[in-house]
Formats: C-alpha cells, sequence, structure tokens
C-alpha cells in the first residue's frame, strides 16, 4: 500500500512519516497541494492524508474541500483522509459528504491514526476490485481501435468521465454508443453501483411515467405493489438514456422537469424524491435539426448536452476492423468451442473494403456468423457474404413518398424473413419507430 500526505506543517509531516515508514511500501510527504495531481499522476496511491488549510491566516477549509474534490474528480479509487484541527470538525464531516473516506484530529492518537489508514487501506483495495471486475464485465467491445478517429473519442471520454457533466452521445446505429456509457460509468467516481439503462425508443407514452418515475401501489389498475423508477434507482449512479431522440413533446416535458428539479415523483403519489444522478443520453438522431423543426424542446437538448461525443462510423475507422475483427474472432471461438481459429489476410482485406453500413455490430454478426459456418479453422473472404452496392429506388416509380415508404418497409420485411431487429438496422431507424410505421400503413 502507497501512503500520500499533504500538509504545510513540516514537523507534522516528518512525525508521519516516522510512524508510518516501514508500515507502507511507500509514504510521500508534500508541503504544498499544488503538486498533488501531478504526484498522483506519477504513481497510484491507496490513501491520501490531505490538510484542510494550506495558506497562512486561513482556516476555513475551503482550500482542504477543493483539493478533496480535485483528487476524487482525478483518482476516484484513492481513499482521502482529511487532516483538521478540533474546531473544524463540521468542515471535515461536510468533507465525508463529499467524498471523504475519514478525518483525524490534530493532535493525533498513533494507534487511533494507524488504525483509520488501514481502513482507508482495505476500502481502497475493495475500490480497486470493483473497477477491475466492471473492467472485465463491460466486455471493452467498441472502446478497441488504434485510428485517429477512435483516439479522439477516448480522450474526450477520459477526460469527461471523472466529472458529473451530463454526456450526449450521438453516431450512427451500431458505432457502440452505449458501450462508451458503459466506458463513461466505469471511468467515473459512481462506479460502486451500476449504471442504469433505459431505451426509450421501447417505452410507450403511456407507460413513460410509471417506467422513470415509478408508481405507488393503488395508483392505477395493475399497480399491485409500489415500484422503483429507473431514474430512482439510478440515484448516486449513472442513467443511460438511449435513443432519447423517439421520445414525444410530453414526455420531453416530464424528463426535463425531473432534470431540472433533481427529484422525481412517483405516479399516484405527492411526495418529491430527491435524486442525484449522472445522465448519459444517445441517438443517432440530428437533435439541433429536430429542434428547428419542432419536435425537440431546446432547453431539453441544452439541459443534456454539457459534453457531445460523436462516434464515427466504422468505415472511416479503417485501421481498427482488423483489431476488432481478430476481438470477434476469439470471444466466438471460445463461446462455441472452436479454439485454433484465425482470419487470413485476404479475408480482413474483404472486411476493410467493406463499407460497413450496420458499423460494429455488423462487423460482430459477420464474425459471427463465419465461425459458425466456416469449413475450416481458418477464416476465408468466401465466409463473408456482403452486398455488392446498396439498393437502388426505381426512377419510373409514379407512387407518393408515403406509397415508397410503404414499399421500402414491406421489401425488408420480406427480406429479413421478419426479424424486425434487422429490418430496423436495414432502414436505419429505431425499433419504435419501425412498429410505428408498419401500424401506420397496416403491414
Amino acid at each position: 500500500m502507497k501512503i500520500l500526505v499533504v500538509d504545510d506543517n513540516k514537523s507534522i509531516l516528518s512525525a508521519i512519516k516516522m510512524l508510518l515508514s516501514g508500515r507502507y511500501e511507500k509514504v510521500q510527504t508534500l508541503s504544498t497541494p499544488n503538486a498533488l495531481l501531478s504526484e498522483l499522476n506519477t504513481d497510484k496511491y491507496d490513501v491520501l492524508l490531505l490538510d484542510m488549510n494550506f495558506s497562512a491566516g486561513v482556516n476555513t477549509g475551503n482550500e482542504g474541500l477543493y483539493w478533496l474534490q480535485r483528487v476524487i474528480e482525478y483518482q476516484p479509487t484513492i481513499s482521502v483522509v482529511m487532516i483538521t484541527a478540533y474546531g473544524d470538525v463540521s468542515l471535515a464531516v461536510r468533507a465525508i459528504q463529499m467524498g471523504a473516506t475519514d478525518f483525524v484530529l490534530k493532535p493525533w492518537d498513533n494507534e487511533k491514526l494507524l488504525a483509520t489508514i488501514n481502513s482507508a487501506c482495505k476500502l481502497s483495495s475493495s475500490r480497486n476490485k470493483v473497477q477491475k471486475t466492471t473492467r472485465q464485465a463491460t466486455g471493452n467491445t467498441n472502446i478497441i481501435g488504434k485510428s485517429e478517429a477512435w483516439v479522439k473519442v477516448m480522450q474526450m471520454v477520459n477526460k469527461v468521465a471523472t466529472t458529473s457533466a451530463n454526456v450526449l452521445i450521438t453516431g450512427e446505429n451500431g458505432t457502440g454508443k452505449e458501450v462508451v456509457a458503459e466506458e463513461l460509468h466505469r471511468l467515473s467516481t459512481r462506479v460502486h453501483k451500476p449504471m442504469v439503462s433505459v431505451d426509450m425508443g421501447s417505452i410507450t407514452e403511456t407507460l413513460f411515467e410509471s417506467e422513470l418515475f415509478g408508481h405507488k401501489k393503488g395508483a392505477f389498475t395493475d399497480a399491485h405493489t409500489d415500484r422503483e423508477g429507473k431514474i430512482e434507482a439510478a440515484n448516486q449512479s449513472t442513467l443511460f438514456l438511449d435513443e432519447i431522440g423517439n421520445l414525444s413533446m410530453p414526455m420531453q416535458a416530464k424528463l426535463l422537469s425531473a432534470l431540472q428539479n433533481r427529484s422525481i415523483t412517483r405516479v399516484g403519489d405527492n411526495k418529491p424524491i430527491p435524486v442525484d444522478i449522472r445522465l448519459v443520453c444517445a441517438t443517432n438522431c440530428n437533435l439541433e435539426q429536430m429542434v428547428a423543426e419542432g419536435k425537440f424542446r431546446e432547453d431539453l437538448l441544452y439541459r443534456i448536452n454539457t459534453i457531445h461525443i460523436e462516434l464515427p462510423p466504422l468505415r472511416n475507422r479503417k485501421e481498427d476492423i482488423r483489431l476488432l475483427a481478430e476481438f470477434f474472432l476469439q470471444k466466438f471461438a471460445n463461446e462455441y468451442n472452436k479454439e485454433g481459429y484465425t482470419i487470413c489476410n485476404q479475408a480482413i482485406e474483404k472486411l476493410e473494403q467493406y463499407s460497413w453500413p450496420g458499423n460494429i455490430r455488423e462487423l460482430q454478426h459477420a464474425m459471427e456468423k463465419a465461425i459458425i459456418l466456416s469449413n475450416s479453422n481458418t477464416i476465408q473472404p468466401s465466409d463473408f457474404m456482403f452486398r455488392s452496392a446498396e439498393p437502388t429506388i426505381a426512377t419510373s416509380f409514379n407512387g407518393t413518398l408515403e406509397d415508397m415508404e410503404r414499399r421500402l418497409i414491406a421489401d425488408a420485411i420480406n427480406k429479413n424473413n421478419g426479424n424486425m431487429s434487422a429490418v430496423a438496422l436495414q432502414l436505419g431507424v429505431t425499433r419504435q419507430t419501425l412498429y410505428n410505421k408498419i401500424k401506420k400503413y397496416g403491414l
């Protein structure tokens, strides 16, 4: 375990270092917090002992609270123990509310100080294990890449993750918006609780309030028990709203009210419940254009769009196709007990020449199909069957736009044997939009 101590009193630094040396792997001291973040970047510390005041004649504790917040944002797994005078106990309690692990009073009892540090070390170790487990659980599929376009995305993710800023992730279907949201959560200070995901495209307007805000027993016919909504479930964690562009204007208004008030009220109840969430939204829609067309609230867009991350399509990440293909090859070879499978360079070249309208999701499905159907343990170009060209629309068609849309949807349903997920992917719309149009045209 490694300990970092920051205090402007050099005698205190000497006393702590003398007490802790030999008990821990490393004990580093700093007399000013100005180099604190730089030191944390140099080595990975488990516990930080941080004084509350540094400037002469200042005893407000604001300096300690400021650096506490910076440290937690910079290194979420570290345990911070505040060093404070007896009269600053209320400030120390406030620090704990902000994320500090504990506090020690000056002058301290050596045995009590050691016990506090040992507890902080155990907490830090536990946080590191949780973060490692979460990293493994995400699968890390779409975060693979070395292309310039993808490196820029991941640089933005790393900068934003440790803040509480709301993030809007945009991009075509299949570019990995949900996986990027999971990575934002994994790197955040809220990783101790699971991220809560909601597919807004699949929620009907009648179920919207119950799904997001919850309900009280008896609020409506089927409300047999109290139910916690998704927003409440995401308290002190990350709430991921996928396909947010599918919300109707009334649903947008209700969501905006909850975000502005930082509270929700369950259906059938009058008591507001405060919530602390980090909001991440995703869509393949052009929300600015929707605002201009009166289909999306401008104030809601501002609320969810503090940070905007645009994911590049796979056709703009040619350098990453080999990496992703080899990742999926290993994944499905393990899953289907086909160890020792490889993919030849000619097959990789074929993958790199394809335009991938379905992006990474389509590549994943293509690799899975190739693993299942391949006649040898080396994936060949013939194991991949792609459309040579995008389908064209006959210029001689004399019907209306609605007639053309109806024909396109019907053809796609027939081509995909009724697989609605594949139909939605081919047409570039969400499942909910597809269902609405099928109902509209009576298909």
